[in-house]
C-alpha cells in the first residue's frame, strides 16, 4: 500500500505527464527534479534546517542532491584551439567551424536548467577565426547562430558577453540582437572607458532602446575581483570565474530577517549575523554533496579536458529583499524614513550590504574558489511574494534615474558575484541616445558593478 508521500510523489508526476502546457523536454526535466528531491536532503544543523523550512533562507530550490554545478562558465576559447578528444572534434580553423564547434558544446554544458547559462565572451572568442570574411559575410553567419540559440536553447538563464573592444563580431552580434529582438540569449556588453570607442557605446545605448540589451557591467572594476578576462557575466548578472563558474547559490530573505529582530542593534549583532551562518552551513553541506558525493569534478570531460576547473567554482551568498528590510528597520527604529528616498533608510541600507561583505570575506567555506564564498544580490524568481530583487529600489516608486543611480551606486562595490539595477527609461530616450551614453559612463565611473536597463 503506497504511503502519502509515495501517493503525493505520483500525483505531482501525474500532472506533470498529462501537462497540456509543457513540453516533452520541459516534462522530462520536471520529473527528473521530482525524482531528485524524493532524495534526503544532505544533512544540515536543525538551526540550519529550520530557517530553510521557515523561508528566511532559500536554496532556489536547486534539488535535494546537488550532482552538477549551478552555473558552469567553460574555458570555451581552449576547446575551440584544441577541440575536443571525448567529442571527437577537431579545434577551429575558421568562423564557420568555430560556430559549429560552440552549438555541439553548448548542449555538453551543465547548469541548474540543464541549458548552457554562459556562452562565452563571443567576439573575443569567434574575431580571430573571421579571416577574410566580409563584413556582410559575417552579420549572415551571426543572425543565422544567434536565431539558432534561441529556438534551441529558449532559456532566459542563457548569457553570452561581448566588448569592451570593438570588433566585427561586436557590430554583428549587436544588429542581429536589435533586429531579431529575441529574449534569449541574454547578452552583456564589459565596459571598459580606456577601451570601448564612444561610437561602439553609443551602438549600445541604441540597441538598449530597441530591444532593450544589452546590459551593462564595468569591466575594470571586475578586473579588479577576477583579474582581466578570466570572469563571465551568466545568467541573472552573476559575474564568476572562467573555467569554473557558480557551485550553488542559497539566499538570504532579509525581510524576513528583519521581521524576526525586536530593533536594527538586535539586527547587527544578533539575527542577521545567525542567519548568515545558518546560510554557511548550507552552503557547505550542498557543496560538499557535489564535491565529494556527485562525482561530477572526477567523471566530467569538462574537467579531463581542462575546460573547467574545481577550485574555479564559487558558492555564492545570496541576499533579497533590502529594501522591505530597511523599511521594517526604520518603523522599528521609530523613523519615517524609506528606502531610495531617506538619508537615514539609505545608509541603514548601505551598512547591511557591508556586514554581508565584511561576514562573506571573512568567513571560510569548505569548497570554493579562494576558500571563500562570494556576495550576490540575487534578482528574484517567479515565486517571491512582497519582496523587491537584491538591493532594487521597489518597482513602481523609483525617482528619476540620476537619483536612482546615486542611490543604488554605493551598494556595488560589495557584490563582487554580481548585483544589477533596472532602469525605467522614458520613450524620448530613442530621440536621443547620446544622453543613455551619458548616463551609463557616468554611472559606472563611481565604481558600480553593472546596470541592465529597461
Amino acid at each position: 500500500m503506497p504511503t502519502s508521500s509515495e501517493l503525493a510523489l505520483q500525483q505531482r508526476c501525474q500532472q506533470i505527464v498529462t501537462s497540456p502546457v509543457l513540453s516533452p523536454e520541459q516534462k522530462r526535466h520536471f520529473l527528473a527534479l521530482e525524482a531528485e528531491n524524493a532524495l534526503p536532503y544532505p544533512q544540515l544543523p536543525a538551526q540550519a534546517r529550520q530557517a530553510l523550512d521557515d523561508g528566511v533562507i532559500c536554496d532556489m530550490y536547486e534539488g535535494h542532491a546537488p550532482f552538477k554545478p549551478r552555473y558552469v562558465l567553460p574555458d570555451y576559447a581552449r576547446f575551440l584551439a584544441n577541440g575536443s578528444s571525448w567529442l571527437e572534434l577537431e579545434g577551429a580553423s575558421d568562423l564557420d567551424d568555430a560556430l559549429s564547434l560552440l552549438t555541439i558544446l553548448y548542449h555538453h554544458v551543465p547548469s541548474v536548467t540543464s541549458m548552457p547559462v554562459y556562452l562565452g565572451q563571443l567576439d573575443a572568442l569567434l574575431q580571430p577565426y573571421v579571416r577574410i570574411l566580409t563584413q556582410e559575410e559575417i552579420d549572415i553567419r551571426i543572425k543565422r547562430f544567434w536565431r539558432y540559440l534561441d529556438r534551441t536553447l529558449p532559456d532566459a538563464f542563457m548569457h553570452a558577453n561581448i566588448g569592451p573592444t570593438d570588433t566585427p563580431v561586436t557590430r554583428a552580434i549587436l544588429r542581429a540582437d536589435a533586429e531579431l529582438k529575441q529574449v534569449s540569449p541574454n547578452l552583456t556588453f564589459i565596459y571598459d572607458p580606456q577601451i570601448t570607442p564612444d561610437d561602439l557605446l553609443l551602438s549600445v545605448a541604441k540597441n538598449i532602446c530597441e530591444c532593450s540589451k544589452p546590459h551593462i557591467s564595468n569591466g575594470p572594476e571586475n578586473d579588479k575581483i577576477f583579474t582581466k578576462g578570466q570572469y563571465g557575466v551568466v545568467s541573472c548578472y552573476n559575474s564568476l570565474p572562467l573555467a569554473g563558474g557558480g557551485s550553488t547559490l542559497v539566499r538570504l530573505n532579509l525581510k524576513a530577517i528583519a521581521e524576526r529582530s525586536a530593533s536594527v542593534d538586535d539586527f547587527f549583532t544578533r539575527t542577521l549575523p545567525h542567519y548568515c551562518q545558518q546560510q554557511i552551513a548550507i552552503i557547505d553541506s550542498r557543496c560538499e554533496f557535489l564535491y565529494e558525493k556527485s562525482h561530477f569534478f572526477e567523471n566530467s570531460f569538462l574537467v579531463q579536458e581542462g575546460l573547467i576547473d574545481p577550485e574555479r567554482f564559487v558558492p555564492m551568498f545570496g541576499m533579497y529583499g533590502l529594501a522591505e528590510a530597511v523599511n521594517l528597520l526604520c518603523d522599528k527604529a521609530g523613523q519615517n524614513a524609506r528606502y531610495g528616498k531617506d538619508e537615514f533608510a539609505n545608509q541603514l541600507g548601505y551598512r547591511i550590504s557591508a556586514q554581508l561583505a565584511e561576514f562573506v570575506e571573512s568567513t571560510p567555506v569548505k569548497y570554493g574558489w579562494k576558500q571563500r564564498a562570494m556576495l550576490h544580490a540575487q534578482s528574484g524568481i517567479s515565486s517571491d511574494i512582497g519582496t523587491t530583487p537584491g538591493a532594487r529600489l521597489p518597482y513602481g516608486d523609483e525617482p528619476d534615474p540620476i537619483t536612482h543611480l546615486q542611490t543604488v551606486a554605493p551598494h556595488h562595490a560589495f557584490y563582487h558575484a554580481g548585483i544589477s539595477d533596472i532602469l525605467t527609461l522614458d520613450e524620448t530616450i530613442k530621440r536621443n541616445p547620446q544622453a543613455l551614453v551619458q548616463l551609463c559612463s557616468a554611472h559606472l565611473k563611481p565604481g558600480c558593478v553593472s546596470l541592465p536597463p529597461t
